[in-house]
């Protein structure tokens, strides 16, 4: 039966056989900005060949953007937001320790669609969109570029372009409550 690593005992080893990837990641700090180029665009996250620092000795880079860190807008699939070969830029996170890799956020240096959109919109205020998303307990319409709000227990098809009533904008939750419009 095989000693299970702990995670100490794992980046002392890591560490000591990639003393130069350990120094370049241990020198980062957050809020750092960093360049680079997309290696691979997984369902998990996105590889990243920074342009400063080694090489990674197992992943496709030493960069790692996880999939909530890549863009404020929702997407179902990486690829719709990045592409393999493009040019990036991200704010350093942290050292991921585990897999030896600099973890970044794209999002970070992006405006908020959400933010913005909450400063100049109120309850009651009349809206219009399609419909993106149908679920059990009503539709996603979406009310501004990278926004989308409910109306729950309505029946409507994906496509579906409707009038909507703002009747609650939670900054905290990032969610938008909406009403059938009145036109």
């Amino acid at each position: 039966m095989t000693a299970r690593v702990s995670p100490h005992e794992r980046w002392l080893e890591m560490a000591r056989e990639h003393p130069e990837l350990h120094e370049f990641l241990s020198g980062l700090r957050p809020g750092e900005v960093l360049s680079g180029t997309v290696a691979a665009v997984e369902n998990f996250g996105v590889f990243v060949r920074l342009d400063k620092g080694p090489a990674h000795p197992v992943f496709p880079g030493v960069g790692f953007v996880t999939w909530p860190e890549v863009t404020w807008r929702h997407v179902d699939d990486l690829s719709e937001a990045v592409r393999t070969g493009e040019r990036i830029t991200g704010e350093f996170l942290q050292y991921d320790t585990w897999n030896m890799e600099a973890r970044l956020s794209l999002r970070a240096l992006q405006p908020d669609p959400f933010q913005a959109f909450a400063d100049i919109t109120t309850n009651g205020q009349e809206l219009h969109g399609p419909v993106t998303k149908v679920v059990p307990f009503g539709v996603f319409v979406q009310i501004a570029d990278g926004v989308e709000g409910l109306v729950p227990d309505v029946d409507l098809a994906v496509g579906d372009e409707v009038s909507v009533v703002v009747t609650e904008i939670d900054r905290e939750r990032r969610r938008v409550v909406l009403a059938s419009g009145r036109g």
